[in-house]
């Protein structure tokens, strides 16, 4: 499956692209979007937190620094809000080591064995993050930088557009690269990321976000049900990297096709520490938005709804989570207190010929979305 590039009228798409901040051309600026201080970075950079609220009265909160998705407030099925994603309640606890809550992630989202790629005829060295590899875009990757933002109040929905211009070299990737990243909270309760690029050289790419869900709120989802659409997963060696092989779930704990509570087959992994952290092959049947999984928390009544036009979704399940980090309202994350599911490309797909490739060429435009539909069940 390729890279999702769009080709046709690539001039106009490639000035769409790098439109200043000034331009009217997605929407008007709107004085409810006004930023808070969030606080500042050591360099003294101020970081800001935009806040989005629906007709329906759902609330997303947003900073700047890493584009982290900081709250998301949806109501259970009697109303009552709650808060459904894990972070921090200040700046100063999201600069200490964290595992990405809620951020956009890139150059590459996921892992790139041993740090190394062949692009072009040239070799690149990237830094070296997690064990023997490279994960998440390096030591600064996009989760760690300020990005441009600007609120939008469009008609179906408030918005908040962030860009940020990596600059070649940075981390170790090649070319210029502009990004464009638009959340926006709809007026049908959904989450929308979108997700634009464009570089002045060959580049990998495989943007994602990073947000820990908990439909209920705080503690344990493992009793939480999963659906994932996908009958095949990428088995990993012990560092988590893609063997290669595309495996079928079927007989296996991997298998999420039809509901499941998450813990029913957690003692059958082997992995350490124990749980699932793995890229499912979703089950396509062509271009543009289609379901990848659901969540469903039985105790609330919250669903969430994951759509995308995206090969794969990592499902991780807190596994990394070991009660060492204080959250928002003093709460401690344990192990298996959130779930992820991050929309992407498989895995180390650089080394990888029969993975979709990641490479997005000179000039033309990247573009991917993924939607997060919040409804609730009797």
């Amino acid at each position: 499956m390729p890279l999702p590039i769009k080709k046709s009228l690539l001039s106009l798409l490639v000035m769409a692209a790098l439109l200043p901040f000034d331009s009217p051309a997605r929407g008007a600026e709107s004085t409810r979007g006004t930023p808070v201080a969030f606080g500042l970075l050591p360099d003294g950079t101020a970081v800001e937190q935009y806040t989005l609220t629906n007709a329906s009265g759902l609330v997303g909160k947003v900073i700047t620094y890493g584009g982290i998705i900081t709250a998301l407030e949806v109501p259970d099925r009697s109303g009552k809000m709650g808060d459904i994603v894990l972070g921090c309640d200040k700046l100063a606890d999201y600069l200490r080591p964290t595992p990405y809550f809620g951020a956009l992630v890139g150059r590459v989202g996921n892992r790139i064995a041993r740090g190394r790629f062949t692009l072009g005829g040239k070799d690149y060295t990237l830094a070296v993050n997690n064990g023997p590899n490279h994960l998440h875009g390096g030591l600064r990757g996009f989760d760690k930088v300020v990005w441009q933002a600007r609120y939008l109040e469009k008609p179906d929905g408030p918005a908040l557009e962030l860009r940020y211009h990596s600059r070649n070299g940075e981390e170790g990737y090649p070319g210029n690269l502009d990004v464009t990243v638009l959340y926006q909270l709809s007026n049908a309760n959904e989450l929308r990321i979108d997700y634009q690029a464009v570089s002045d050289q060959a580049t990998p790419i495989n943007l994602t976000n990073h947000t820990y869900w908990n439909l209920a709120g705080r503690g344990s989802i493992l009793d939480e049900v999963v659906t994932l659409h996908a009958r095949h997963y990428t088995p990993v060696d012990a560092t988590l990297i893609p063997t290669g092989a595309i495996a079928s779930v079927a007989g296996t704990p991997m298998d999420f096709t039809r509901p499941k509570p998450i813990g029913r087959d957690l003692g059958l992994l082997d992995n350490q520490p124990q749980g699932y952290d793995h890229n499912f092959v979703l089950d396509r049947a062509g271009p543009g938005l289609q379901p990848a999984a659901e969540v469903y928390d039985p105790p609330s009544g919250r669903v969430l709804e994951v759509l995308t036009d995206q090969p794969g979704v990592q499902f991780y399940t807190g596994n990394f989570l070991d009660g060492t980090i204080r959250g928002k309202r003093g709460i401690v994350y344990a192990q298996h207190d959130a779930l992820c599911l991050e929309t992407q490309h498989y895995p180390d797909a650089l080394h990888h010929p029969n993975f979709p490739s990641i490479v997005l060429p000179a000039g033309q435009v990247y573009h991917s979305t993924t939607v997060y539909r919040f409804s609730t069940r009797p």
